[in-house]
């Protein structure tokens, strides 16, 4: 066990699975699965090549800096990475240039990530989760239209200017299943529902509770977003599910002990995630910058830093022990705390 966890190859793939919060290379694999299955079925590989290339740098550049070990090898590093890696090729045309970016943009949110560890959970608790990834995805989209060498392709949603609200008719149940899958596959920028339902299966290996609150958080994001009237091409693509399912997670099983209370809680904020997703897009679409996962990463920070009487729940590998018992060396110079909440035993 101790080779298995000192292994970069698991490490890293734990770091593909704690996109979902997860800690299991077995889920990590499923979601490289998924990946790979909608780069097959699209024609375009470099989606699934950048998240490789992410994940890999992420955590290798945590290892080079020192980070807790614990953490890396839990894959808290590496997840930014691996989202940076996917998102770039999504929104960049493939170039020289781009896989440059890539690399750099990986590395640049390891660092991100001790740095929102040092500062936000440090100081008021809140895990950073994807912060890193949206602020290192934003400037790095951005920065693209500065430069020749890269040409952003890609589009946030637009904004419905010829759509009728309210007038949306509600999808066939076979479309209405499609969509429930895309709004999990979307989390890694994935508009195949087959590979959605990898990525659940993926949930499932590594939490039966979370691959729950994953299914909850798609069918409410379902309900409030057809009936609230959303564009219904953006509701079709998964483009209003995926913060909605990353909240539900993280808010009714991941952050907060689970009970009655908090699956009240978690049901406000999974609604809230779609009304501040239909926000962002309004507020994002003007710049051509994707919103990724802000709108989860919104809702989570201000629906966790009110939890006094909501009992913080760390990540917790398969094995049901505690994930962090603690910085190994936390008075030793250079150490780099974990990027979300320690367990003390």
């Amino acid at each position: 066990m101790a080779e298995e966890n000192s292994n970069f190859a698991f490490q890293a793939l734990r770091g593909a699975s704690q996109v979902f919060f997860m800690e299991n290379a077995l889920t990590g694999v499923l979601f490289f699965v998924a990946m790979a299955y909608a780069s097959y079925d699209s024609g375009n590989w470099a989606t699934t090549i950048g998240a490789a290339i992410g994940v890999v740098v992420a955590t290798l550049t945590a290892r080079v800096m020192g980070c807790d070990p614990k953490s890396v090898t839990s894959g808290l590093y590496g997840f930014n990475g691996a989202l940076v890696g996917a998102a770039l090729p999504t929104f960049i045309a493939a170039s020289p240039q781009l896989w440059v970016l890539v690399f750099f943009g990986s590395a640049a949110s390891t660092v991100i990530t001790a740095a929102f560890s040092a500062t936000l959970t440090d100081k008021w608790d809140i895990p950073g989760s994807t912060g890193p990834f949206v602020l290192t995805g934003w400037l790095l989209v951005a920065c693209a239209y500065s430069f020749g060498g890269l040409k952003v392709t890609g589009s946030p949603p637009q904004l419905p200017t010829d759509y009728l609200q309210g007038a949306a008719a509600i999808p066939a149940p076979m479309e209405l299943v499609q969509i429930f899958f895309r709004n999990i596959g979307q989390v890694y920028l994935l508009g195949s529902w087959i590979s959605g339902l990898i990525i659940l299966i993926g949930i499932f290996i590594a939490s039966v509770p979370a691959g729950i609150a994953a299914m909850a958080g798609s069918v409410i994001a379902l309900i409030v977003s057809i009936g609230m009237g959303a564009n219904p091409a953006s509701v079709s693509q998964g483009l209003y599910g995926f913060s909605p399912v990353l909240t539900a997670m993280a808010i009714g099983v991941i952050f907060l002990t689970p009970s009655a209370k908090v699956v009240v809680y978690a049901l406000l904020a999974t609604i809230l995630t779609v009304f501040v997703d239909g926000a962002f897009d309004v507020l994002m679409a003007p710049d051509g910058i994707p919103s990724f996962t802000a709108p989860y990463v919104l809702t989570m920070y201000m629906f966790t830093a009110p939890r006094k009487n909501l009992v913080p729940h760390p990540h917790k590998p398969v094995t049901g022990d505690v994930l962090w018992i603690g910085n190994t060396n936390p008075g030793e110079p250079g150490h780099i705390k974990p990027p979300h909440p320690v367990a003390n035993p």
